[in-house]
């Protein structure tokens, strides 16, 4: 990577794990180049590689209809990043779902801008994060609204569950908007296990484990719906399961939740 090392001043950076990103970016290879051509619809599965530090980063583009779904699962042992920079022309539409799941000292982000440079564009982002021990999730988001791109449509939603108080989310959906006829809106909360449903799935014969990982479920696994394909679908899916019985079996657990966050909602 030739780029300057980033710092924490840098806003995109704000949360990154720099002592683990250095082991990496001599190594980084520039985002990763997507153009989707007009009218043409994608799908893409992105899932973690099994590396202490992974940091997948695209540079996409969707031309007039085009149409690009992408569902990723970040859960890097030491530092996890995804990076994704879209451009939406005429009626494109771009959906993104991804979940951070991580415990112990884990750090893992998802870096977003999305462009709406034309009318009529949609897009949404959904980021669920799982977060045990001393973990910190983290989701940068900003949607931007180019004068001319009337009728654009955007959403974020970002909600973080803490199961420990060591653990941290910070959440940041931006919303810059210069167009005056748009459908555009944000939002981002922190919070934790409903302690009478896991009374109640315990009473059922889970053990305290077992019954967290059950309600967790309910709680990420909604984001793969959209994937058409069965195979890949229950991939993600059973990636996300063995994610979430390690946070919630992990020995450094303890102690609940403190509801440790920064939520920022910007305008």
């Amino acid at each position: 990577m030739t780029a300057p090392f980033p710092t924490r001043g840098q806003e995109a950076w704000r949360y990154a794990d720099l002592d683990a990103l250095k082991q990496v970016w001599n190594d980084l290879a520039e985002p990763q180049l997507l153009e989707i051509a007009a009218q043409q619809k994608l799908q893409q599965i992105w899932m973690p590689s099994g590396q202490d530090v992974e940091v997948r980063r695209s540079r996409v583009t969707l031309a007039a209809g085009a149409e690009l779904s992408i569902f990723a699962l970040n859960t890097a042992a030491e530092y996890g990043r995804i990076e994704i920079d879209v451009t939406l022309h005429e009626a494109a539409r771009f959906e993104f779902n991804a979940a951070n799941i991580g415990t112990a000292q884990s750090t893992l982000e998802v870096v977003t801008i999305v462009r709406h440079v034309e009318p009529s564009a949609v897009s949404r982002q959904t980021v669920r994060s799982v977060l045990g021990g001393k973990a910190v999730g983290s989701y940068l988001g900003k949607v931007e609204v180019a004068r001319g791109a009337q009728k654009s449509d955007g959403e974020q939603s970002v909600k973080a569950m803490l199961l420990d108080r060591g653990a941290t989310a910070n959440a940041k959906p931006e919303l810059e908007i210069y167009a005056d006829d748009v459908k555009c809106a944000h939002g981002a909360s922190v919070g934790e296990l409903d302690p009478a449903q896991l009374f109640y799935a315990m009473s059922r014969g889970l053990d305290p484990a077992g019954a967290r990982a059950l309600l967790l479920e309910g709680f990420v696994m909604n984001l793969w719906d959209g994937i058409a394909d069965e195979t890949q679908r229950a991939s993600i899916a059973d990636a996300a399961r063995d994610a979430l019985r390690r946070v919630v079996s992990s020995p450094g657990r303890g102690g609940g939740p403190s509801n440790q966050g920064s939520m920022v909602e910007g305008a």
